[in-house]
């Protein structure tokens, strides 16, 4: 009996062991590499939107924007006019896409609107072809050096007006040799381009021609002549090119009286305008 009474209890002890508890969790983690991912993706955007052209990021934009239309009729090709070209004279018309300027063909046909279509829905159609060219103008450049060279000199952009094609002086590369209107080389290659480009439609052109401001002030400013010249070359580059000449409607000098940067004696002032003016008012 003391034996029994002398003997110790026996205790059992059970230790829990939760996993992962306190400061050793991995969630933290996790956050820390969708932070890091996320700022990389940040720079990496800064660095794209740094490295591109004005052009370049338009060019993105209308091809993730909804409204730029589908190429309807495909050839197979990976070029901006889906296998098609600008220059066919036979092609855009037949397959109701368009027409030209030897095989012109009705607004209301060309588009598939009927003749009792309203002046409204001309004006529609009249919209998407100058947003057809918009996109043709911003995809070129992937055909050669030559018209990647170019397309660095051209913005377009579509008014009340119409589809505005401008062409504008780099710091390198110049339009027409310094103070003249004779053309360079550039030019006389964006003119054939261009003039190869509005064969697509048949609306009236316009052309102007605007200069940078002279340094100091002169008794007989040349601004005016000089810009009216140069209008008038780029006129005859176009004709000389293919465009009828009863398709331009006016050519224009507009001087220094425009500019487009602060600075009125910047180069990028020197600029041509070409305007597809539009057959149909917009309401």
């Amino acid at each position: 009996m003391s034996a029994q009474a002398n003997a110790r209890p026996i205790i059992i002890k059970r230790k829990k062991v939760v996993g992962g508890g306190g400061h050793h969790g991995g969630a933290w983690k996790v956050a820390y590499a969708d932070f890091v991912t996320a700022m990389m993706a940040f720079f990496m955007l800064m660095w794209l939107l740094n490295a591109t052209t004005e052009q370049q990021r338009k060019g993105i934009a209308d091809y993730f924007s909804p409204t730029i239309p589908v190429n309807r009729v495909s050839g197979g090709g990976n070029g901006a006019f889906g296998g098609e070209s600008i220059f066919s004279e036979m092609t855009l018309p037949k397959e109701g896409t368009g027409s030209t300027a030897k095989h012109a063909a009705r607004d209301d046909k060309a588009s598939g609107a009927s003749d009792k279509a309203d002046n409204g829905e001309a004006a529609e159609s009249e919209e998407q072809r100058f947003r057809d060219l918009d996109a043709q103008m911003q995809g070129m450049g992937g055909e050669s050096l030559v018209m990647e060279n170019a397309r660095r000199h051209i913005v377009t952009r579509i008014t009340d007006e119409g589809l505005v094609i401008e062409l504008f002086d780099l710091e390198d590369v110049r339009l027409f040799d310094e103070k003249t209107a004779a053309p360079t080389q550039i030019l006389k290659d964006l003119s054939a381009m261009i003039a190869g480009t509005v064969t697509a439609v048949t609306n009236k052109i316009a052309v102007g021609a605007h200069v940078r401001a002279n340094p100091i002030v002169l008794a007989e400013s040349p601004v005016w002549d000089l810009s009216a010249r140069r209008a008038t070359e780029m006129r005859k580059l176009l004709e000389h090119s293919g465009v009828p000449a009863e398709r331009i409607r006016r050519v224009t000098g507009h001087a220094d009286r425009a500019p487009v940067v602060t600075d009125p004696m910047a180069r990028r002032n020197n600029r041509l305008e070409i305007i597809l003016l539009r057959n149909v008012p917009r309401n």
